[in-house]
């Protein structure tokens, strides 16, 4: 499989564009006609670089408006055409996209449209080039690929072939099937791109709102599992248009639309395993089955704090690394990782962003099918260096400088704490805590869909739609991504300003992804009562927050005085209660949150976080940590 992508899609002078491209793993690109004229070289020169990246040109796009024009408007479209075929010749590209006509004087007829194109491809057969005809959604005359198929049929040139789209094509909702139908070595090239359900004018739509295959909301699969099924063999491309990815990291974008592109033709290839074309082969996305640990880099006195909030939550210090100075912290399934370490991933996560959370480990069926399928989507693998009697534990780069760890029982890494650690307290019942009920992971709003992407494209885990919470200063988005049973949850919030909790917490601590876990219990009555003995210092609520809970709700007798006494969050989903618990932040802004949920409450208790957030700005920053 070839794989592509347009200029046009991320940001940048053109010679950024290709370093971006290059580096993410592409053959080619699409030169979009703006990203060439705007560079100061000649198209020699510009084809001459494009090749020195390792980049093949597989489209030079676009030329509009040729097809059913009156004289002398079709005359001068047959000269604009001639010129652009120099400048692809020079650049060193044989395919140029046309697309159907939007010019008001067009004629329209797919009869008049197949002859334009089949005396345009006998000139672009004696050059050796070809032309692919594109249906564009919005065309005056042509907005559906199958029009644009028979425009093609009836032109019956070898030169001229068609040019699918899958935003064209999904975004007026036709049926992806029909492409089956086609002769693939009538097909000269695939775009791709996905979008948001949105209903709006599809130019405008198509212009600012597309993104990466899996990242929004179109069927994209079942697109490209018909074209695959037709015998097509040339370039998987993306086209995105997309306001924020031209603003965006070039790097990351690039990065984003490669992942995208490998997973989603390794999902064709297991849908439509008789295709022709050589597609990715990859280990299926991975089945989370828990979180094995949290691993907090922290020092000093800040390690310190963090050791004592672990003991008010009910936690022992279960182990002490044989080498390392690094403590293991546990309450039944859930284990805290204190990396107090000068040297090493924490030891250099720690000098840059002071305590946090350094590295996350997950439990899954295969670490090494694990890895697999994430350096196949383009995820760099982690090392350091592992000392005496230290097990090789399979890792990974995440995103925003975060590592992933990966534990299985299939090689015994699950045996990791009894080979690693010497036993320095037995588990006890603790406070009733039981596991990771989910990480709230924190970035700008602008890396959302890239983090998304990442679990979606790597892990079995489904997003949900986005929600806005409302923070006294600004908002934050946030969604989450989930495994089907929910062995791992993750809310992830982009943040628009360093005004809101979440835009502060990610200034403060550079750019540190997760801001707070939050921990199951399955009593929070009993489990505040022991929290209380312990010295745990609960995040306080205001009594207004309890009178709108009795005024909102019909609670059981005695609930609401429980919830009160507690500083215990509620909420109701379809009959499903939910309880909330918070800690007051730490140094670092990390803080828990200790959770009971009925088996169908799927949500977070997104209702209760403007009252959360508040509270927790009333009380200011903790300790150390920087003003904004």
């Amino acid at each position: 499989m070839k794989t592509s992508i347009a200029t046009v899609s991320i940001s940048g002078a053109l010679p950024e564009k290709l370093t971006a491209i290059a580096e993410a793993g592409y053959d080619g690109i699409e030169i979009f006609e703006q990203d060439f004229i705007a560079h100061d070289g000649g198209p020699r020169d510009v084809g001459r670089m494009i090749r020195d990246h390792g980049l093949d040109i597989t489209l030079f796009q676009p030329f509009r408006d040729f097809e059913c024009l009156p004289q002398p408007l079709r005359a001068k479209a047959f000269e604009r055409a001639e010129r652009k075929f120099d400048v692809m010749q020079e650049l060193g590209t044989d395919l140029i996209l046309i697309c159907s006509s939007v010019h008001p004087r067009s004629l329209g007829g797919i009869d008049r449209a197949a002859d334009d194109l089949a005396e345009l491809g006998e000139i672009a057969k004696s050059r050796g080039l070809r032309i692919g005809f594109e249906a564009l959604a919005w065309g005056r005359h042509v907005n559906d690929h199958r029009d644009a198929w028979e425009i093609v049929r009836r032109a019956d040139h070898s030169n001229v072939g068609l040019i699918l789209d899958s935003f064209h094509s999904l975004g007026r909702k036709i049926d992806p099937e029909s492409i089956r139908a086609i002769p693939g070595d009538k097909v000269f090239f695939v775009q791709l791109a996905d979008a948001p359900l949105i209903e709006m004018d599809l130019l405008y739509w198509s212009r600012h709102f597309r993104n990466m295959p899996g990242e929004g909301d179109l069927d994209v699969q079942a697109f490209m599992r018909a074209v695959m099924a037709t015998g097509y063999a040339g370039p998987i491309s993306l086209e995105i248009f997309n306001d924020q990815f031209r603003g965006g990291n070039a790097g990351m974008i690039a990065k984003d639309g490669y992942r995208s592109l490998i997973s989603l033709m390794d999902d064709v290839r297991r849908a439509e395993p008789e295709t022709t074309q050589a597609l990715p082969v990859l280990p299926p996305r991975v089945g989370i089955e828990g979180v094995a640990f949290v691993e907090f880099a922290a020092r000093g006195d800040d390690a310190d704090q963090l050791a004592s909030q672990l003991q008010c939550l009910g936690f022992n210090r279960a182990g002490r690394h044989r080498n390392k100075d690094i403590d293991l912290w546990q309450q039944h399934d859930i284990r805290i990782v204190v990396n107090r370490q000068s040297e090493g991933h924490a030891a250099h996560t720690w000098n840059a962003r002071g305590t946090t959370v350094c590295d996350i480990g997950l439990n899954v069926g295969s670490a090494s099918e694990t890895v697999a399928r994430a350096t196949g989507l383009g995820s760099s693998p982690f090392f350091q260096p592992i000392g005496p009697g230290e097990m090789e534990i399979p890792a990974i780069r995440g995103l925003g400088g975060s590592v992933l760890h990966f534990i299985d029982a299939e090689t015994g890494l699950d045996q990791v704490w009894d080979v690693e650690f010497e036993t320095v307290t037995q588990d006890t019942d603790g406070a009733g805590l039981t596991r990771v009920d989910h990480l709230a992971q924190t970035m700008s709003y602008e890396d959302m869909l890239s983090w998304t992407l990442f679990y979606t494209s790597l892990f079995d885990m489904q997003k949900s739609p986005m929600v806005d919470v409302i923070d006294p200063d600004g908002l934050v988005r946030s969604q989450v991504v989930e495994a089907p049973d929910g062995a791992l949850r993750v809310t992830l919030n982009g943040a628009e300003t360093h005004r809101t909790l979440a835009g502060s917490f990610l200034t403060d601590s550079f750019g540190a992804s997760v801001q707070h876990i939050a921990l199951a219990t399955q009593d929070i009555f009993a489990t505040a009562k022991v929290l209380a003995e312990r010295g745990f210092e609960s995040l306080p609520m205001p009594a207004n927050y309890y009178d709108d809970l009795a005024a909102r709700f019909e609670l059981p007798d005695g609930l609401l005085d429980q919830l009160r006494q507690g500083n215990i969050l509620y909420d109701i989903e379809n009959g499903e209660t939910f309880f909330q618990l918070y800690s007051r932040r730490l140094t670092g802004g990390v803080f828990f949150e200790i959770v009971q949920r009925a088996p169908g409450y799927r949500g977070f208790g997104a209702a209760n976080a403007p009252f959360r957030i508040a509270a927790q700005k009333r009380l200011g920053r903790p300790k150390g940590m920087p003003q904004a």
